[in-house]
C-alpha cells in the first residue's frame, strides 16, 4: 500500500518523538506521495527518520494525529486491540459498571471517546481519520462489549475544525431506549445517553464525589451547578442534615429529583432552579457548612481566559464570604485553558479580598479512567480543590 509521507521541518519532530500525537500543520515541510485526508500517512524528519504513523487531515490545524509509532495496519483487529487494551487498564482500577473506556491520545486513539454506561456505550468521534472508520469501530466494540446499545453523541462543535458536521444518534441497533440506569458509588443513576450532558454524564468527578461523601455526615451542604445531582447524592447518602441542589436547568433539577426518590434520599434534599450568582447573593452567611462549586468551563479558548478568571474569582468569593468560619469550599474548573497556576492565582487573590485564609484539605484532578498523558497538557484538564475556612 502507498502511504503519504510527510516530511518534518527540522527539529519538528523532538515534542512528537517524546510522545505528543499532535502534528500541526505549520511544522510541516513538504509531502511525497498522494495526498488524501482521512487516511494513513507517516510522519518523517527533516532527515527522513521514520517518526510514526497517523490519520491525515488538511482541512485542520492538527494536520496529522499519531496512532502508531510503528508501521501498522488499521483494522478492525486493530480497534479490537487498542480498545481491548484501554478496557483491561480500567478493570485493574475496578472501573466495570460505568468509565470511560477510550480517553481519545491517552489511550493512543486520538478523536475517539467511548463511555460506558452499565450494558450500553456511548461514544463521540472527533477527527476525520476516527470518522471515516466509523464502522470498523462500531464492530469492534460489539465484539468486545457486546452492548445492548451504542449512541454515538459527536453532536460537539470541535468537529467543525475538522470539517465535519455535528452528528447524534443510534449507532447500533437502529433504536433502543436512550434513558439507563447506573451505579456510581453504590448511587443508582438515570442516564440520558441522547440528550444528556457530553455522552450522557459527567463520569469524570466519580472519585471526587466520594470525597465530599465522606465529610458530610451532620452537614448543611449547597451543591452549585448540580446538574443531575452527582455532588448532592453523594453528600446526602453520606449522612448530611439537609443538600440544596442549585442550577438553572429545571430539566436537569427534574431529573436530578428523580435520582434522588430513587435512592429514598428526597426526605433531605432540596432542588432549586436559579442562576447560581444570583441565588448566592440571597444567602446569608453560615446558612451552608459545605459548598460545592462545579461550574461548566467558564473558558473554551485561550482567547476569552480573563473574562473566565473574573467569573471563577465572582464565584469562589460569594461562596467563601458565606461559609462559616471552619466550613468547607469544594470548588474545580474543567476549562484546560484555565491552568492550574493561574486558578490558584485567582483562589488566592479571592481568599485575600474575602479576609478569609485558606487551609488546604485535598487537591486532585479528573477520575482515573480518565488517564493524564505528561507530554500532553491537553489530557490534563480538571482541578478540583477541597479547603477549610479559617
Amino acid at each position: 500500500m502507498d502511504i503519504l509521507k510527510v516530511i518534518l521541518k527540522k527539529n519538528e519532530e523532538i515534542r512528537i518523538k517524546q510522545g505528543d500525537p499532535w502534528v500541526f500543520s505549520n511544522e510541516v515541510a513538504s509531502f511525497e506521495g498522494k495526498i488524501k485526508s482521512g487516511e494513513l500517512c507517516d510522519v518523517y524528519s527533516f532527515n527522513h527518520e521514520f517518526i510514526g504513523r497517523g490519520f491525515l487531515n488538511t482541512a485542520s490545524k492538527i494536520i496529522v494525529r499519531i496512532i502508531s509509532y510503528d508501521k501498522i495496519n488499521v483494522d478492525e483487529d486493530f480497534f479490537i486491540d487498542r480498545i481491548t487494551k484501554a478496557y483491561e487498564y480500567r478493570k485493574q482500577l475496578g472501573f466495570t459498571n460505568n468509565c470511560r473506556v477510550v480517553f481519545g491520545e491517552a489511550d493512543l486513539l486520538p478523536g475517539l471517546i467511548v463511555d460506558k454506561y452499565g450494558d450500553y456505550l456511548s461514544i463521540q468521534i472527533l477527527c476525520l481519520g476516527m470518522d471515516v472508520n466509523r464502522e470498523l469501530i462500531k464492530n469492534a466494540l460489539i465484539k468486545i462489549f457486546n452492548p445492548k446499545g451504542i449512541m454515538e453523541r459527536s453532536d460537539v462543535p470541535i468537529r467543525l475544525k475538522e470539517g465535519l458536521s455535528e452528528v447524534k444518534g443510534f449507532l447500533y441497533p437502529t433504536t433502543f431506549n436512550p434513558n439507563v440506569i447506573i451505579e456510581e458509588n453504590g448511587i443508582k443513576l438515570r442516564v440520558d445517553l441522547e440528550n444528556g450532558q457530553k455522552t450522557g454524564y459527567f463520569l469524570d468527578q466519580k472519585s471526587n464525589r466520594v470525597l465530599l461523601r465522606n465529610m458530610s455526615a451532620g452537614k448543611t451542604v449547597l451543591d452549585c451547578f448540580s446538574h443531575t445531582g452527582g455532588f448532592a447524592l453523594n453528600a446526602a447518602i453520606g449522612g448530611a442534615k439537609h443538600v440544596t441542589a442549585v442550577d438553572v436547568s429545571q430539566t436537569a433539577l427534574d431529573q436530578g429529583l428523580a435520582n434522588a426518590k430513587m435512592n429514598h434520599l428526597e426526605e433531605r434534599m432540596s432542588f432549586v432552579q436559579d442562576d447560581v450568582f444570583d441565588y448566592l447573593d440571597k444567602c446569608h452567611q453560615g446558612q451552608y457548612d459545605i459548598i460545592v462549586l462545579d461550574p461548566p468551563a467558564f473558558t473554551k479558548s485561550r482567547r476569552t481566559v480573563n473574562h473566565a478568571y473574573n467569573g471563577y474569582k465572582n464565584i469562589n468569593m460569594k461562596a467563601m464570604k458565606l461559609l462559616r468560619q471552619g466550613g468547607y469550599l469544594i470548588t474545580c474548573s474543567c476549562s484546560r485553558f484555565m491552568e492550574t497556576a493561574l486558578f490558584e492565582q485567582m483562589l488566592r487573590e479571592s481568599a485575600k479580598e474575602c479576609g478569609v485564609t485558606l487551609k488546604q484539605v485535598s487537591v486532585t484532578q479528573q477520575n482515573a479512567d480518565h488517564p493524564i498523558l505528561w507530554t500532553m497538557e491537553e489530557t490534563s484538564y480538571l482541578k478540583f480543590y477541597i479547603f477549610q475556612i479559617i
